[in-house]
């Protein structure tokens, strides 16, 4: 819903005080008839793309059907500096929507950073830095009208994981899972000054993989248990059949056969607005690749739990200044 001026204001008023309340998880939680979203990935890249990206800010912001935002992950291309003050300049950025801004990272904000050109970081110190700047207090999400959410760190077993989120609107479920390109952290850190480092990269695999199997357990569950009408699953890279990406990709695929309702599997990495029903052959399944490298495309994505399909897109285009 847009607020007015004035409403914008003084909630920004009340962010410095830090006195805003976000929105729990199952905030405005209904089967209404509809809610719209808009839907950004792989952006912004460059310079360029940086100084135009407050105009897309600016065109969802007047939205007045959008309630959130979801980012596919790669807030900056891969030949760029990985730093703190990239980090920062861009967190700032995200948090001008006036709506909640919900972010799940991408390849190259942490794990391609060994590159010579994104600095020579470790990859792993890097994750702790997104953690720090995109998720400063878990549970809670960007934007000038923050979200409250469920996250995954408030499970023991997995508290380092922030970033993997889950909440609920018109019945939906939608969960962030952290699974990132470059084959989800199994490509060798070969640019790292002093080499690969396969024990810590293999580690941090290990136990993120762990970690998003229980997250897609967790979205599929509370689905069950709520009974709701569909479920979105928001990461960076697609799943394929391949080494980094294969138990995931089955546990998906497993999980949505089961709930027989349909499943909307939303990602970025490869910069092509794609489309493709009955993914990897499970008929209710259905794979969505937003646009990337461009600041000014998005997808507004519209929920109507009483729609036999659940969710449908259209793609949108930021007017020329």
């Amino acid at each position: 819903m847009r607020k007015s001026s004035a409403a914008v204001a003084a909630l920004m008023a009340a962010l410095v005080a830090g006195t805003v309340t976000p929105a729990s998880a199952d905030a405005q939680e209904s089967r209404g008839p509809s809610l719209s979203f808009a839907l950004l990935g792989d952006t912004p890249y460059g310079a360029d793309q940086r100084a135009a990206f407050p105009a897309l800010v600016d065109a969802v912001n007047a939205d007045p059907d959008v309630r959130f935002v979801l980012h596919a992950g790669d807030v900056k291309d891969g030949g760029s500096t990985c730093d703190d003050a990239r980090f920062a300049d861009l967190a700032k950025l995200f948090g001008t929507f006036d709506d909640p801004f919900v972010l799940t990272p991408g390849d190259n904000e942490w794990t391609d950073c060994h590159r010579t050109a994104a600095g020579g970081y470790v990859p792993t110190e890097r994750l702790e830095a997104v953690r720090t700047f995109f998720y400063p207090k878990a549970g809670h999400t960007l934007g000038r009208n923050p979200m409250g959410v469920r996250t995954q760190a408030s499970d023991s077993r997995h508290g380092a994981y922030k970033e993997n989120v889950l909440f609920r609107r018109q019945g939906v479920v939608f969960a962030t899972v952290h699974v990132v390109g470059s084959e989800n952290d199994l490509a060798p850190w070969s640019q790292l000054p002093g080499g690969d480092r396969p024990d810590l990269r293999l580690a941090e695999f290990t136990a993120r993989k762990a970690a998003a199997l229980d997250w897609i357990d967790t979205a599929f569950d509370t689905a069950r248990q709520t009974n709701a009408p569909g479920v979105l699953l928001l990461m960076q890279a697609e799943p394929t059949d391949t080494p980094g990406f294969s138990e995931i990709r089955a546990r998906i695929t497993d999980r949505a056969k089961a709930y027989g309702k349909p499943v909307l599997l939303v990602h970025g990495d490869e910069h092509v607005y794609e489309v493709e029903t009955g993914y990897a052959g499970v008929p209710n399944l259905t794979r969505l690749e937003t646009y990337g490298v461009t600041a000014t495309q998005w997808l507004r994505v519209t929920v109507e739990p009483r729609s036999r399909a659940v969710f449908s897109w259209r793609p949108q285009t930021v007017p020329a200044s």
